[in-house]
C-alpha cells in the first residue's frame, strides 16, 4: 500500500471528493511530522508509537574506498509496533 492507495480508502470511508481524503491523509502526515520536530512522541492506538531518536557522532567506513568518515550526531526518526499490530501481522 502506498499513499494513493490510503488516500483510496480513506474517500471509501468518509466519501466527499479524493481531494477532501487527500487533504485528511497529508495532515496526519503532517500532524505526526511537526509533533516529532517538536520532540514529541505520537501514540496511536492499535498502531503504534512514532518517537525521534538522537543518534551520536560516529566513525563510519566507505564501502567502496575503505576510507573512514565521520557521520555527525543527528535525529532519526523510530517507530514502536503496538501489541495488537504484531498480533494481526502474526
Amino acid at each position: 500500500m502506498n499513499k494513493v492507495d490510503l488516500i483510496e480508502a480513506v474517500h471509501g470511508v468518509i466519501g466527499g471528493t479524493k481531494v477532501q481524503a487527500e487533504q485528511a491523509v497529508e495532515k496526519i502526515i503532517e500532524s505526526i511530522t511537526n509533533s516529532l520536530k517538536s520532540g514529541q512522541e505520537v501514540s496511536i492506538a492499535g498502531l503504534g508509537i512514532f518517537s525521534a531518536k538522537e543518534r551520536k557522532a560516529r566513525t563510519a567506513r566507505n564501502p567502496r574506498t575503505g576510507e573512514s568518515i565521520q557521520v555527525p550526531a543527528m535525529r532519526v526518526p523510530k517507530f514502536r509496533a503496538a501489541k495488537g499490530l504484531k498480533d494481526a501481522v502474526k
